[in-house]
């Protein structure tokens, strides 16, 4: 037996000394007592010293009912200690005893039959003052309430980290009954959340006794194993009364709610700021195709990997169209995006390749309703419906397409095509949220891409009536080898009204006129136009050169306040002279032979239209060999250099008299026509013949 004042732990060395209280029954200090058949008290604990007063040696041989009962209780407590011998069926309840100071308190009993090797029999008597249970029982009462009906998750683990308990929200929340929970680990039980961390986090707690608090913890439970849920975690120590760990209670705060929230929230922001880039991004030209690829480039990866934008062929026409239920949609592809190397390129259509979709593909419905069509997990079986072709299936399912949204554009109630989007490398299916950002992002982009389709159109429409009014001149025309070029305005201006014209005379003299007609579009094609027809009308006329023009100014001031620059000169072989009249244009360059290049001086003159200035005609010589070379302003005006510069900048280039004229055309037009001069560039230039080699 273990001597008075010491007590032996599994396996341990014993320790000696008075200890502090260690245990449930050293917090109700339960007394022992025992007693023969006759009632004498044979055994008294240290605990019934304490709760009686009596010690030992006053206590054991002592009838225990004259000791510590009542008088008036005596009877009673007698019949129920010979009920127990009598019948082995034991007694609990309470009563008051008397203590040795004259005191009364209630204490709590429990009593029943004892028989020895010999066959003797005695009554053990267990004993607590009532006081001290009553607490104790509310203390258990209340903590058992508490975690029984608590929303927080708790449970209870050993020091071998395995569940010895969990209450019923913690059952709700890992989707496992609490006899399933006992006995296993935390990985064991919820093998889909990062629970190695979470057991990782415990055994900290056990070997440090600091608790570990609001630990983010997010993952899946069998209770809800398709999709993510958040808790915040905190870990304590729970300890003995001698301060010896017990375990660990884990307590779980479900925050699903507030991280779903947050995941919103970004996803909001993450909308808005893709929809403030493609603001910046989106139409920043009018040119169709380019603003068709700025679209697909705000839509990867952003919101997608493969990304294609469509318009309907007869929308690229300027055609409005509706298609019927069973009418394959003809589409032309205007831009393709990919994020990195993608074998879904290859089922793509390329660029301005025009296809024809069948009435049953998801593309043909999405345009033909005007409606979005998602497909957020895609099977095998609808891959046909999202290809152009079955070969085109085929690489799309290679290729790992396993979500798929298409979102028609439409502006103006028309719908002009659709933004085809495709996800290989994110895992993620396309969702509500992904839908409401396309459709944000292609409603934005159809207003732009409309009106560069209408710019183009209308572009389109004034450069063919521009270069139906141009001249096809041949090579020589009297005395004069000449070429020219016309170079029509990019495609983010107006075509503009830019025009020359080589018009043979009697006596083999020629005619060369440029002009510019100031504006754009169809307006300024046209007035280029009118004025065009009247030159060619007048020249023949023989009229000096300044009363031609005085005679194009008044026609000009009857064209809607249209004002355009011209340039007309006569070349006389026979005489080898020019005469020139300007009506506010650049001066001509003259380049001869031995000689440097250089800018006719002859008057400037107003505009065409202006009225009121009179012009004035200018005599220059014109030897064979020597070079006239007319141009619009569009060949020399840039926004970074002074017009001077770049005049000089041309003459360096025609300082070769002997180059091919065709050449001189193309080495003016690929050295000064800067791209960010969106302007038309009429350029023509004559070499005077030497009529004597025939």
């Amino acid at each position: 037996m273990s001597t008075p004042g010491s007590s032996v732990t599994g396996g341990e060395e014993p320790v000696h000394g008075a200890g502090r209280p260690s245990g449930l029954l050293d917090v109700l200090g339960v007394a022992s007592v025992v007693l023969d058949t006759t009632g004498h008290i044979v055994l008294w604990s240290p605990q019934a010293e304490e709760l009686f007063g009596h010690s030992a040696r006053e206590a054991l041989g002592r009838l225990a009912a004259r000791l510590v009962v009542h008088e008036e209780q005596v009877e009673q407590v007698v019949k129920l200690f010979a009920d127990v011998l009598a019948t082995g069926r034991g007694w609990a309840g309470a009563f008051p005893v008397r203590h040795k100071d004259g005191s009364s308190r209630l204490v709590e009993f429990r009593t029943m039959r004892l028989t020895d090797d010999r066959g003797d029999v005695y009554a053990l008597g267990l004993a607590a003052d009532q006081g001290t249970v009553r607490r104790l029982e509310r203390e258990v009462a209340l903590a058992a309430q508490v975690v029984d009906q608590s929303p927080i998750g708790i449970a209870v683990l050993d020091t071998s980290l395995r569940y010895v308990s969990v209450n019923p929200a913690l059952e709700e929340i890992d989707g496992f009954a609490a006899d399933d929970h006992l006995g296993r680990t935390i990985p064991e039980v919820l093998p889909l959340l990062d629970a190695q961390a979470l057991e990782t986090a415990a055994r900290q707690v056990l070997a440090t006794g600091r608790p570990v608090t609001d630990r983010s913890v997010i993952g899946r439970t069998p209770a809800d194993p398709d999709q993510d849920h958040a808790w915040t975690a905190s870990l304590y120590r729970l300890e003995g009364g001698s301060g010896a760990p017990l375990g660990v209670a884990l307590c779980l705060v479900d925050v699903t709610e507030q991280y779903r929230a947050g995941i919103e929230a970004e996803a909001a922001r993450r909308r808005l700021a893709a929809i403030a880039d493609a603001s910046a991004r989106i139409g920043t030209t009018l040119e169709l195709d380019r603003t068709a690829r700025e679209l697909a480039e705000v839509a990867v990866p952003e919101l997608a990997d493969i990304a294609a934008v469509d318009l309907l062929e007869a929308v690229v026409e300027g055609r409005r169209t509706s298609l019927g239920p069973a009418e394959a949609a003809v589409i032309r592809a205007l831009a393709v995006r990919a994020d990195g190397e993608s074998e879904a390129l290859a089922a793509a259509d390329p660029p301005g390749q025009v296809a024809r979709y069948a009435p049953d593909r998801l593309v043909t419905e999405c345009v033909r309703s005007g409606q979005p069509v998602m497909v957020a997990r895609v099977k095998d079986e609808d891959l046909p419906r999202i290809a152009r072709s079955p070969d085109a299936a085929v690489v799309l399912g290679r290729a790992g397409v396993h979500s798929y949204l298409a979102v028609p554009l439409i502006a103006r109630g028309e719908v002009l095509g659709a933004l085809d989007l495709k996800r290989t490398r994110n895992p993620l299916p396309f969702s509500e949220d992904d839908l409401i950002l396309a459709r944000e992002l292609a409603a934005r982009a159809a207003v732009q891409i409309d009106n560069a389709r209408w710019y183009q159109n209308a572009r389109d429409a004034a450069l063919t009536l521009q270069r139906s009014l141009l001249p096809s001149h041949p090579p020589v025309t009297g005395g004069l080898e000449v070429a020219s070029r016309y170079q029509p305005a990019g495609a983010t201006t107006e075509v503009g009204g830019d025009w020359f014209d080589v018009i043979p005379l009697g006596a083999g003299r020629t005619a060369l006129v440029v002009g510019d007609v100031m504006g754009s579009g169809i307006s300024a094609a046209a007035t280029m136009g009118r004025l065009r027809t009247a030159t060619t009308t007048l020249a023949p006329l023989g009229l000096d050169p300044a009363v031609l023009l005085d005679h194009l100014d008044r026609t000009t001031a009857g064209l809607d306040q249209s004002i355009a620059t011209c340039l007309y000169a006569v070349h006389d072989p026979r005489r080898e002279r020019l005469l020139i009249a300007n009506a506010g244009h650049l001066p001509p360059a003259r380049v001869r032979v031995g000689h440097p290049p250089e800018l006719l001086e002859l008057p400037t003159g107003a505009p065409l239209g202006v009225g009121g200035v009179a012009f004035s005609t200018t005599e220059f010589d014109l030897a064979p060999g020597d070079q006239l070379v007319l141009y619009t302003d569009g060949l020399v005006e840039t926004r970074r250099h002074s017009l001077d510069e770049r005049l000089d900048t041309m003459l360096g280039l025609l300082a070769d008299p002997t180059l091919p004229l065709e050449d001189v055309c193309d080495l003016l037009l690929s050295t000064l026509h800067h791209p960010d001069n969106h302007d038309d560039v009429a350029v023509l230039i004559a070499r005077a013949r030497d009529l004597t080699d025939g």
